[in-house]
Formats: C-alpha cells, sequence, structure tokens
C-alpha cells in the first residue's frame, strides 16, 4: 500500500470502524471530528447527504495517519497533514470532480491544503475564521465569585435557547437562522447546555457542552448578552460546565476562542484552559482554472 493511499467512503459505521482508534488518540485535537462523525452516526441515514458527504482516511503501514471528511456544505475538514499529503488529497478531490468551498483544520495543515487546492483548480482561497483550541488543565474557579447560581436549561427554556444561540451566532460571524424547525438539525441540537442565574432567578448567561466522545468533552457554546458582560458571569457559567465534564468522566474538556479577543482568552486561561494549537478556516472561491 503506498504511503498516500486516501480511502474515500460515505459509510459512516465502516469509516468509524477503521478509524476510530485514531480520532480517539488525540481527543483534543481531534475534537471536532469526534463530534460531528458521531452526531452523523446517531442520526443515522437521514443525516447524511448522498452524493455530498465524503469521508476519507489516509492509511500506511496498515495504520490511518489522518482522516478528512466533507459534508453537504461543502467544507473539508482535516486532521494535521504534511504538505505532501496536503497536496496528495487535494490533487484526488480535483480529479474526482469533488467541489470544495473551503477548509478548516489547524493552521499549517489549513494553510498548506488551501495553497494545493489553488494550485491543482485556480481556486482562489481567503481566510475566514480563526479557532484557538484550549485544553483544561487544574480548574480554578475565578475571584470573585458572581451572585447566582447554575441551572441546567430544561424544556420550558428552549425559546431562551434559540434566542441566544442566534445572538451567538450572529456574534462568531455566523448565519442567526435558527427556529424552532430548524433547531433539530443544527449544531447546537444535540449540546447539553447550563445557564448562570442571577440572585433573582434570571438566566444572564448560558453554556453549553458536547456529549462525551472518545473521553473529550468541548464546551461551546459560551455566551453572555452584551449588557450583562464583565460581571462574571461567563467565567461562572463555564466553570460549572467544565466541572460536570469532569464529573462526567472526561480526560480532556476543551474550548476554542477567537485568538483576536484577548479579554475571552485571558477569562478561560484564568479558570485553568491552556492554548494547544491555532486552526483557521478558509473559503474558496468557486472559479476553477481553465483547462490548459
Amino acid at each position: 500500500m503506498r504511503p498516500d493511499d486516501w480511502h474515500l467512503t460515505e459509510d459512516i459505521d465502516e469509516f468509524l470502524a477503521r478509524a476510530g482508534d485514531f480520532l480517539r488518540s488525540r481527543p483534543a485535537l481531534h475534537n471536532t471530528p469526534l463530534t460531528v462523525l458521531e452526531r452523523l452516526r446517531t442520526r443515522g441515514a437521514d443525516a447524511v447527504d448522498a452524493g455530498a458527504t465524503v469521508l476519507g482516511r489516509l492509511e500506511s503501514g496498515g495504520e490511518v495517519r489522518a482522516i478528512f471528511y466533507r459534508l453537504a456544505s461543502q467544507r473539508v475538514t482535516l486532521t494535521p497533514l504534511t504538505a505532501a499529503q496536503a497536496d496528495t488529497l487535494a490533487a484526488r478531490l480535483a480529479d474526482l470532480g469533488r467541489p470544495v468551498s473551503g477548509v478548516t483544520a489547524d493552521h499549517d495543515t489549513a494553510t498548506t491544503f488551501a495553497e494545493a487546492w489553488q494550485r491543482h483548480t485556480g481556486a482562489a482561497a481567503v481566510a475566514h475564521w480563526w479557532g484557538r483550541l484550549h485544553r483544561l488543565g487544574p480548574l480554578t474557579p475565578p475571584e470573585p465569585h458572581p451572585g447566582g447560581r447554575a441551572r441546567v436549561a430544561e424544556t420550558h427554556d428552549h425559546e431562551q435557547l434559540i434566542r441566544w444561540c442566534n445572538e451567538f451566532a450572529a456574534d462568531v460571524g455566523e448565519a442567526p437562522t435558527l427556529d424552532a424547525d430548524s433547531w433539530p438539525a443544527s449544531r447546537f441540537a444535540d449540546k447539553h447546555f447550563t445557564f448562570w442565574e442571577d440572585p433573582d432567578g434570571t438566566p444572564v448567561s448560558m453554556a453549553g457542552s458536547t456529549s462525551l466522545v472518545g473521553g473529550m468533552i468541548r464546551v461551546d457554546p459560551v455566551y453572555t448578552p452584551a449588557h450583562l458582560r464583565g460581571r462574571g458571569y461567563a467565567g461562572a457559567v463555564t466553570v460549572e460546565v467544565s466541572r460536570a465534564a469532569l464529573a462526567a468522566g472526561a480526560t480532556d474538556v476543551v474550548l476554542f476562542t477567537n485568538p483576536a479577543n484577548p479579554t475571552s482568552n485571558a477569562l478561560y486561561q484564568r479558570i485553568g484552559y491552556v492554548p494547544i494549537a491555532d486552526f483557521t478556516g478558509y473559503g474558496f472561491s468557486q472559479e476553477a482554472r481553465e483547462a490548459g
């Protein structure tokens, strides 16, 4: 078997049977593939967009060395690749006529793949998202502690969750299009949410978390309405969700921040989160290089 052999499939069960151990070997770094692919697996055939879903693993010496996936958005998500591996994958996808709208990966991998995609297709790449991955070390509750308490979100909180997730999406540059009908298929639907309430019982902040997969839980999203920020609510609710993740058996508790936001980066580092990697997302133009 060649060291650059990419095996492609649309079968999530087949893919995870081969690549699951590889993904679980580095749960913090692989947190997004772990959660996205688990959601795809649990939602079953209805979640797989035939013709759009492509799952790939790179094998060498009988072991999986890297993976990628492309879902309905046509964005490619990658685990770390060398420049040669990224070029081989870009060439393979281009030869197959698989459209790719963008790429997200650790910064070096995303950049080398974007450059390779431009070489093979002529599509221009523009960076539009940056994320800093943090992993929880010793959890340190912030001082002073704000008044109030944590409360797990319940069924009657659904409208507020939709509203706040829309506001969060707008804050991070996503389309705030959630409603009761679109919620079940959204990336938020499988999260577990906790509110921080002020002493009067009014929710003032929220944090979500993924289910435990591969020993990892990701805290996402964390949101406080703009007029309530700067009072310690986000730190308090993040501590509660992080503590619950540890109690649930997570060995890796992670979250992403915007590296350009020094306030949030400092907050999470004060409560015990340590930066471990930077990620970048590129969008690709739809203009393909003319033949010849």
